[in-house]
């Protein structure tokens, strides 16, 4: 395993349409983080599988090169492929591929050598479980199936990727998401027992935003509090 607590790493897990990603993304840019979207990891392999691109066997020989532009959209051996990995297809055979062990293998070591080299924010679904569990702050995001079907929808209508879709047809597909990715046997779905969680059914992105970065300094202001009252 990679070394933790050389960088500072804040995990956020939880199921799609919570706002984990975009709370992610804000919480890094306030506090000059990195952000490192390990969802759109996994969409990029599925959607090389499912292209004839890549086979699963040869996932650990390959030379996959994923990294994200300045706009944090994926590149695919310098390729922006960000419009073809959020097509609602992948989506739906995503968790497929995020059970594969050699799958999952390949890309939690690419995650942990990015992390451990920078200041780094982390969304997901087993960052704080597996992928870096003694990360310093580790939340877990919830929302209704509602509020996340309504969510997704406005997703993909923003792409122009909605089309046949209704908030019916995407809570389905979220709540089949969701058996298929708490019941895998290998780092399934799953709250940290250390990890805050945070309901966002109710909440703006901006008060999510908030609830994440008060507690983050939180926890900053009482390691300063013990380190000083260690060094008196």
């Amino acid at each position: 395993m990679a070394k933790e607590g050389v960088q500072d790493i804040i995990a956020i897990d939880g199921p799609s349409g919570t706002g984990k990603s975009t709370t992610a993304k804000m919480v890094a840019g306030e506090l000059g983080y990195t952000y490192l979207d390990t969802g759109a990891m996994y969409r990029a392999v599925a959607y090389l599988v499912e292209s004839g691109e890549l086979r699963v066997e040869s996932v650990h020989n390959s030379s996959l090169n994923l990294s994200f532009d300045n706009n944090n959209h994926i590149l695919i051996n310098g390729v922006n492929r960000e419009s073809e990995i959020r097509d609602p297809k992948i989506s739906a055979v995503v968790s497929k591929y995020s059970a594969v062990p050699a799958i999952r293998e390949a890309l939690t070591a690419q995650q942990r050598k990015f992390a451990s080299e920078h200041p780094c924010v982390l969304d997901g679904r087993d960052i704080g479980t597996v992928v870096f569990p003694n990360a310093k702050h580790k939340f877990f995001l919830t929302a209704n199936y509602k509020t996340r079907a309504a969510r997704r929808l406005l997703e993909l209508q923003n792409a122009g990727k909605a089309e046949g879709q209704t908030e019916e047809s995407v809570e389905k597909n979220l709540r089949a998401r969701d058996r298929a990715d708490s019941t895998r046997e290998i780092a399934p779905l799953a709250k940290a027992q250390d990890a805050i969680e945070i309901d966002t059914s109710h909440l703006t992105i901006q008060e999510q935003v908030q609830k994440v970065l008060q507690s983050v300094g939180e926890a900053a202001r009482c390691n300063n509090s013990l380190n000083a009252t260690h060094k008196g």
